[in-house]
This record gives C-alpha cells, sequence and structure tokens, in this order.
C-alpha cells in the first residue's frame, strides 16, 4: 500500500539509498563552480537488467545562489556554501528486457527524469557536510526511457528492448532530500572516514539508510575550500550503506497513477537492503575523472541482486 511513502517520518535520519550520488564527500570538486557529467550503466558489470543506466549533467556556479528553490534549504551559518542544479535521467528494466510480455515476478521497465538543485554546506572548522537537494519531473513514457534504450542497443549492435509498452505510467517525480557527513578519522590526509547519514521524502523514492564512506591515497580534504586545481589527487573510496525502504516508485508506480501494467506490490518490496560503491578517482589541475562499481542486495522478493559500474568526467572554471 501506499502509504508505505511516510514510513521513514517515523524513523531516525539516517544516508539516501540512491542510484546517481554526485554530492558525497569524496566527489567533492573543491569549486564552487565547476560542471560534472555522471554515467551510470550494468554494462560494466556485464549484466542488463534491474538499474540498466543512469547519466546526469550537474553545474555549480555561486550565481545559482538566486535560485527560489535554495530559499527552503537549510543554511548553517558560518558555512561555505555551493550552489548547483543537475539534469538526471534513470532506467530500470527486467531481466528479460526482448520479450514484449509482463515479466512476473521480475521488476516492470520504469524510466524518471526530473531537474534537480541543490546546495551542500561544508563547515571546516567543525569537519560536517550539509547536502540539500529538491527534483522535479517525470517518471513514465515522458521520461523516454524506451527511446533511449532503443537507441543505445542498436548503436552498439545489441538486442531490441520489446517490452516498454508495460512500463509505469507518466505520473509526478517531487522529491527532497537531506544529507549529513560528519568526518570521524584523518590520517595525514591519506586515510580519512566519514559518518554519514540522510533522509529522502517523495513520490520517486522514500528510503533512510546509515553507513560510512573511506579514501585512501592521496587524497583532496573534503572539508577544506582550498583550490586543487593546481594539484594531483589520486585515491580509491569504499562506501557501505544499509537502506531502509519506504517507497520505490519504478517498483510500486507513482502515488497519482493506478493504471500501471504491471507492479511490485507493496508485500514483496524489500524493506532492508544493503549496498556498497566503491571505485577509483583522479583530480588534476582543473580536471575529475572517476570510475565506480556497485552492489546492492535483492529490492523486491523475488529479484535478485543488481550490479553496475560507471564513470564520472567534470572540468573546473576557476
Amino acid at each position: 500500500m501506499k502509504y508505505y511513502i511516510l514510513l521513514p517520518l517515523l524513523l531516525p535520519t539516517v544516508i539516501l539509498s540512491q542510484k546517481i550520488d554526485h554530492l558525497a564527500s569524496f566527489r567533492d570538486m573543491g569549486s564552487e563552480s565547476y560542471f560534472r557529467f555522471n554515467y551510470d550503466n550494468d554494462f560494466f558489470a556485464a549484466s542488463d537488467k534491474n538499474y540498466t543506466q543512469g547519466y546526469s549533467f550537474e553545474y555549480a556556479n555561486p550565481s545559482l545562489k538566486k535560485n527560489p528553490v535554495n530559499h527552503i534549504f537549510i543554511k548553517p551559518k558560518g558555512n561555505h556554501f555551493t550552489y548547483g542544479l543537475a539534469l538526471e535521467h534513470i532506467g530500470y528494466t527486467p531481466s528479460d528486457f526482448v520479450s514484449p510480455d509482463i515479466q512476473i515476478d521480475d521488476r516492470p521497465f520504469a524510466a524518471a527524469i526530473y531537474l534537480k538543485s541543490f546546495a551542500v554546506a561544508t563547515d571546516t572548522i567543525k569537519k560536517l557536510r550539509l547536502s540539500q537537494s529538491l527534483s522535479l519531473g517525470l517518471i513514465g513514457p515522458g521520461a523516454f526511457g524506451r527511446e533511449m534504450q532503443t537507441a543505445i542497443h542498436k548503436l552498439i549492435e545489441n538486442k531490441t528492448p520489446g517490452g516498454w509498452d508495460n512500463q509505469i505510467q507518466n505520473d509526478l517525480v517531487l522529491n527532497y532530500k537531506i544529507g549529513y557527513e560528519k568526518q570521524i578519522f584523518n590520517y595525514k590526509n591519506i586515510i580519512n572516514t566519514q559518518a554519514i547519514t540522510s533522509l529522502q521524502l517523495g513520490t520517486l523514492f522514500t528510503n533512510a539508510s546509515v553507513g560510512f564512506n573511506s579514501t585512501i591515497g592521496l587524497l583532496h580534504h573534503p572539508f577544506s575550500r582550498n583550490n586543487i586545481s593546481s594539484k594531483f589527487k589520486f585515491y580509491a573510496y569504499v562506501q557501505p550503506a544499509v537502506h531502509v525502504v519506504g517507497y520505490d516508485a519504478t517498483l510500486q508506480g507513482g502515488i497519482f497513477t493506478n493504471d500501471n501494467p504491471y507492479t511490485i506490490s507493496s508485500k514483496n518490496i524489500e524493506r532492508l537492503t544493503a549496498q556498497i560503491d566503491y571505485g577509483l578517482i583522479l583530480k588534476y589541475r582543473k580536471l575529475y575523472l572517476e570510475y565506480t562499481r556497485t552492489t546492492i542486495t535483492k529490492e523486491f522478493t523475488s529479484g535478485n541482486s543488481a550490479n553496475w559500474g560507471g564513470f564520472k568526467a567534470g572540468l573546473l572554471f576557476d
């Protein structure tokens, strides 16, 4: 039942489970003015199911402080702020994406597209980081998931998807996220660890989780505002988390539309999942490069664990 969307309101505030995560401290660009492209695909994990693809175009600039959405965000005094916008698109398919038939006991086809306004507040003294975002968009055929996957498969001469007629139908995406990180260990900027807590509420994903992230290597200090454009940084990261799931529109359908051809029932949603993200990041002068991999436990009773990978490429403007 769709009242599960309210579940995290009854839970302690704990880190967001999400597919495209660009606000983690270890991904900090070290500047308030930059552009970054984020791309996920299960191709990197030799798969073609579940979370099959996601991408986003991310832009930060001090001028975006004037964005009216920022008025709803918490703004701690004495913090350094980064303001930005991101356009994101995500897509999901069942294991048999070629068949035109509904895949019972597998996830439905689904795609969503949304514009995200975000703000990050950094306390360089207390080593704290508060990130917030508001996303507005659409889940359903209007997100052109069919067209996107079909075009990519033609380009790489792969099988043509055949089941998008059964996808989650058009509905509203409206999501708010707040995340908090606290550095708990740092050794000479070679190793550091952050505890992370967050909560997301909305019509696309409502969930909560708890975890930490650690980095090792030639690090950029995530709680420093020193410009890194002249320095070489290369490090590995790992971020495990446990998620409590309240609602997932990519499985259950949107909260306003009831004519979906097929959805996963509320009773078959896995309310507790575990996820681990890991990868490598290189920063040199104004360039940012990242390779990432992710594994998540099954998200519904009859499902399986899922794997995907991706890359991120960014450029500083100052």
